[in-house]
């Protein structure tokens, strides 16, 4: 199991990609595992629920851009949730996942969001919205535009996905990577600027740029 406390930041050699922390949420057996798995593997199968937390890296090659996802997948059961908050503490991003049959799942997600508002201010952490389970859309219990309206109002990032047809999955994935490295470069931008402004000062500047370009 993964160990709780190691918290990465973005911020590497100039050499090496950014590294970003993202965490899976969402009740058991909406799909987190099997969304990793398939991204991460390109591989599908039924999974047992996962205990406390499960790992996986991944570097997401963008053109020319790249960063390096760790992916702290976290258990859904209500038994972990005490636990799930030392993992998602220092987050870059996350995937908060429910399932599109199960409307409680839906709940459950706008529950998850709360618990990780409290451990983040509201926007510094970059948030997706994924409607797992598409390939089941005739049991569908939440509406497409459900997922949308409430994703807009919280300003959260909304996609809707199928892990087991590998619907959608890296493109989850790949949105969330390039919204964070655009937050990246505003606030390189920012220490830039800023940097300029103690250079004209006499003051040294310079600071190692975090991703390749």
């Amino acid at each position: 199991m993964a160990q709780a406390g190691r918290v990465p930041s973005p911020g590497a050699g100039l050499d090496q990609p950014c590294v970003f922390k993202l965490v899976l949420l969402g009740s058991g057996s909406v799909g987190k595992s099997s969304l990793a798995l398939r991204y991460v593997k390109n591989d599908f199968k039924s999974i047992l629920p996962t205990v406390g937390c499960a790992f996986f890296t991944k570097v997401v090659d963008l053109g020319s851009k790249s960063l390096k996802f760790e992916i702290w997948d976290t258990a859904g059961q209500e038994k972990y949730h005490s636990i799930c908050h030392l993992y998602f503490r220092g987050a870059n991003a996350a995937l908060l996942v429910y399932d599109i049959t199960r409307k409680d799942s839906f709940s459950k997600a706008q529950q998850w969001l709360k618990d990780l508002e409290r451990e983040s201010p509201p926007g510094e952490v970059v948030v997706m919205l994924v409607g797992n389970k598409t390939d089941l859309g005739e049991q569908r219990e939440v509406t497409f535009q459900e997922g949308k309206e409430f994703a807009e109002s919280k300003r959260l990032l909304f996609m809707e996905a199928s892990a087991k047809l590998n619907h959608q999955v890296t493109e989850v994935f790949n949105a969330v990577a390039w919204e964070l490295l655009q937050r990246e470069e505003k606030k390189e931008g920012r220490q830039q600027r800023g940097d300029a402004g103690l250079a004209l000062n006499g003051a040294s500047a310079g600071q190692a740029r975090c991703c390749p370009h």
